[in-house]
């Protein structure tokens, strides 16, 4: 098994489960990644979404290179494999409820990309993350590359991608790869993804969805966004908050 969907009453973890190969993404790995996480989506009960490894240490070492070389003369297998790394990274970056990333180990190529299209990222102190395709003599796609602009920014983004250098934990933070560092990433995500599954979800869906409009050009709201406040004076998480606030007690969403 490389990868395994986990439900954990409102929180559910995608885990990649390939240690022997530093959790290394096959094609195979990459087609079954965006049918995970909308299983987690579809379901009423999840709330929050935690990408992770299986094995602690290792987060994912990227694609598998010795994949690529295998197949780098086919061109169908690379527009097959182009597609795929979309998908996932589309899924993720897309996904209508929250994704947070629990990085522990070597975060690289792929794998980076991986973690940039989620909402948050937490890191362990021991953790490296690097895109390498200056490394490899490889281009990554437009999307890609945005996700890391809309992330550090370009000029940090030209940096990242021109030195091919690997970033450790506090420099990742600093320059805003990462959100937070813990000794233990999963555990800090799944109190983190515990505080979020808590609050109103339309709030916290629609928040989301404005923030990717606003990621990809959106300055001024149109009739979608002016409809997500206006009805949300209607919905029952709006009844549940003001008589929570009233009461002066935990709103019950």
């Amino acid at each position: 098994m490389s990868l395994r969907l986990e439900r954990d009453g409102a929180i559910a973890r995608l885990l990649i489960d390939r240690p022997a190969r530093r959790n290394a993404m096959t094609q195979a790995m990459w087609e079954e990644l965006p049918v995970l996480v909308a299983q987690a989506m579809a379901d009423d009960a999840v709330r929050v979404l935690i990408l992770g490894s299986a094995t602690p240490g290792i987060f994912c070492a990227g694609a598998d290179i010795g994949e690529f070389a295998r197949h780098s003369s086919d061109e169908a297998w690379r527009i097959a494999n182009q597609a795929a790394i979309r998908a996932s990274q589309y899924a993720l970056a897309h996904a209508p409820k929250p994704v947070i990333a629990a990085i522990d180990g070597d975060c690289v190529g792929g794998g980076c990309g991986l973690a940039i299209a989620c909402d948050l990222r937490i890191a362990s102190p021991a953790t490296r993350l690097g895109i390498t395709p200056a490394k490899l003599g490889i281009v990554y796609s437009l999307f890609d590359t945005k996700l890391l602009v809309d992330l550090v920014g370009p000029a940090r983004a030209r940096r990242i991608l021109f030195t091919g250098a690997l970033h450790g934990a506090n420099d990742a933070l600093a320059i805003g790869l990462i959100d937070e560092i813990a000794v233990d990433p999963l555990t800090a995500a799944t109190a983190l993804a515990r505080t979020i599954a808590a609050n109103a979800q339309h709030s916290v869906r629609a928040s989301k969805a404005i923030i990717r409009r606003i990621l990809n050009g959106q300055a001024d709201d149109d009739e979608v966004t002016l409809a997500m406040f206006r009805d949300a004076f209607t919905l029952p998480d709006f009844a549940e908050g003001v008589a929570a606030f009233q009461a002066k007690r935990r709103p019950d969403f």
